[in-house]
């Protein structure tokens, strides 16, 4: 039976739409994307993922305290029964609640490499700084910003040619990449945290 995965969402969706590339291809064996959420009312990844023919829901957030946004969300996922979530440019920060709803079972991905710059505007933050490796991180969703253990990470070089939108370009040409390896890893199993170290164990025969 494939693993069912719910993307969150608030805008453009291009990590949705590399992700559903990726299941569609093969590159996520046995999974689908049974249920996309937008907490903003004609966000284009909902309009992308209509056109793929995947289920849609959007739950407007304007107005709502955090939890009772959550518990909206969590009743449509559990509506589709899903054993992943992937957050896609979700503009939101999850409560606690919900976060212990579904543990260890939230993916985000970030366009810095953790624990450096979290928050938003990763991508101008590091090249202000003047760092001369960037990247991105896919981690688990804990109750902190940008905070859980880390599943994959890929490092993109700065270049001297580069400003903040030609890094980010490049970054999420990364990110696109490193959130079908993060979700093939969660699904597969066979690894553990310990702390905040994501540690493969080894196969047995």
């Amino acid at each position: 039976m494939n693993k069912r995965i719910g993307v969150l969402l608030s805008g453009r969706g291009s990590n949705f739409e590399a992700l559903a590339e990726s299941v569609a291809a093969g590159r996520i064996p046995n999974a689908e994307i049974s249920v996309v959420i937008s907490n903003r009312e004609g966000a284009p990844g909902i309009q992308r993922a209509e056109a793929r023919g995947i289920k849609t829901s959007v739950i407007p957030s304007k107005g709502l305290e955090r939890e009772v946004y959550d518990r909206q969300v969590a009743a449509v996922l559990d509506e589709h029964q899903v054993d992943l979530i992937c957050l896609a440019g979700y503009m939101r920060l999850l409560s606690p609640w919900f976060v212990q709803q579904f543990p260890h079972r939230i993916l985000n991905i970030h366009p810095s490499l953790l624990p450096a710059f979290p928050g938003l505007e990763a991508q101008e933050q590091a090249f202000v700084y003047g760092v001369k490796v960037a990247g991105c991180t896919v981690h688990f969703v804990d109750e902190e910003l940008d905070h859980g253990a880390i599943i994959v990470q890929r490092t993109v070089p700065v270049l001297d040619t580069d400003d903040e939108h030609t890094l980010a370009a490049r970054i999420l040409g990364q990110e696109h990449m490193a959130y079908s390896e993060a979700i093939n890893i969660v699904l597969a199993g066979g690894y553990e945290i310990a702390g905040r170290r994501l540690v493969k164990l080894p196969r047995t025969r």
